[in-house]
């Protein structure tokens, strides 16, 4: 893409009453808007960068976890909710029809996906059904003032299975922890990213969140060095130690963390509710058990923001960069050369061809974070070269022209 074309502009300052690094820094680089509180439009590079979290997601969707992907409605009928119990929750938003009739604004989907799937499960034979959605969500959150990491309105991936027995729910749930696992370290933060007992609320002893280890974070996680595991700061003082080998508390790491996932067993706490039950090979009725696994979409990006960034701006992995080069031609000639390098190479390049100073364009290139800073100049092209840095080091390389794809 050529930099002159995107209508978004680089700023010098975030607003003032913006205090997350996150949000900050994309509404500086251009990749976000503040419309409100908790409430963002996602520009042409932050979108970009969206679509690629989304499409790592779906693949260990797909492929790992044998889910198929639906779209639910966010309108949801309030009926729905009085029969789970959960009409009085504090962050539902709630609107009428104009004859009368209350709905709420999806909070999550368990109150729509139960009853979808009685409509097509009757016999063991159509068990274990797995669903997923990326869908927009929307809480009525007292405090929104951590950039994309809590909004009011934001995208998630949400996954729902259905299943006979809590055995095979047991076996699903250990198959979605690998699948998570693999998703975080695609995104980049696989290192600091620990799975995390927490409270399983009335669904059972345990739940568990993917804990992302960073400053910014609005949680406290104590981390086991041996296991690689950690216990949320909440259900500390119920299990004093690592649930896993044992390690005492005093022997945690104490950590401030972003929550960037979780999982529930959910058992029958939805499925009894609307009466979803199958038919075993004798002919019994029998009840269904369910999970639900989350990764909210836009709190993962912040996430990876708050990792991988610098007093300069943002660095972005290779894996969700909105492009992997960020072109720069110093001079008229570098300039024609550096559009030939643009048009053989569109896809994977944001070319800076904006009339601006070298030095504005040297700075954006660093806000902005692409993986890798290209520069194109008189002095390199006696070389046939352009001059290569990574976003994440100051070591510069000279690289042949024809040999820049094939290097990185």
């Amino acid at each position: 893409m050529r930099q002159s074309k995107l209508f978004t502009k680089t700023t010098k300052d975030a607003p003032k009453e913006e205090e997350a690094k996150n949000a900050q820094l994309l509404i500086r680089a251009g990749f976000i808007n503040k419309e409100m509180a908790g409430v963002y439009s996602y520009l042409p590079l932050g979108l970009k960068v969206v679509r690629k979290i989304e499409n790592i997601i779906r693949k260990e969707m797909n492929e790992t976890l044998e889910a198929s992907e639906i779209f639910m409605p966010a309108l949801h009928p309030l009926e729905n909710y009085e029969k789970t119990g959960r009409e009085n929750i504090d962050v539902l938003f709630r609107t009428k029809l104009a004859t009368g009739r209350s709905l709420v604004l999806g909070q999550s989907h368990e109150e729509v996906v139960v009853p979808l799937i009685k409509n097509h499960l009757f016999s063991y034979r159509d068990l274990p059904i797995y669903v997923y959605q990326i869908q927009n969500k929307f809480r009525n959150e007292l405090r929104a003032k951590s950039g994309i990491l809590r909004g009011r309105e934001f995208s998630m991936k949400d996954l729902y299975s259905f299943h006979s027995d809590e055995g095979d729910l047991e076996e699903y749930y250990e198959k979605s922890k690998k699948a998570y696992k693999n998703i975080f370290k695609e995104v980049g933060i696989g290192e600091e990213t620990f799975i995390t007992f927490a409270d399983g609320g009335t669904f059972s002893k345990y739940s568990h969140e993917f804990q992302t280890v960073t400053g910014a974070g609005e949680d406290i996680i104590y981390i086991c060095e041996s296991c690689r595991l950690a216990v949320n700061d909440e259900i500390i003082d119920e299990s004093p130690k690592c649930p896993e080998c044992g390690t005492k508390k005093e022997d945690l790491r104490k950590e401030k963390s972003i929550e960037v996932g979780n999982i529930f067993k959910l058992k029958r706490r939805f499925s009894d509710p609307f009466d979803l039950r199958y038919t075993d090979e004798n002919g019994h009725e029998k009840p269904v058990h369910m999970g639900c696994y989350g990764i909210g979409v836009g709190r993962l990006m912040g996430a990876v923001l708050e990792v991988n960034s610098d007093e300069n701006g943002m660095i972005w992995p290779e894996s969700i960069a909105p492009f992997k080069f960020h072109l720069i031609a110093i001079g008229e000639k570098a300039e024609k050369k550096a559009a030939e390098i643009y048009d053989k190479m569109e896809e994977d390049i944001l070319y800076d061809d904006r009339n601006v100073g070298v030095g504005e364009k040297f700075a954006d290139a660093d806000l902005i974070g692409m993986p890798y800073r290209v520069v194109i100049s008189e002095k390199t092209m006696e070389n046939d070269s352009v001059e290569i840095r990574k976003r994440w080091s100051k070591e510069e390389k000279l690289v042949k022209i024809d040999k820049l794809q094939s290097h990185v």
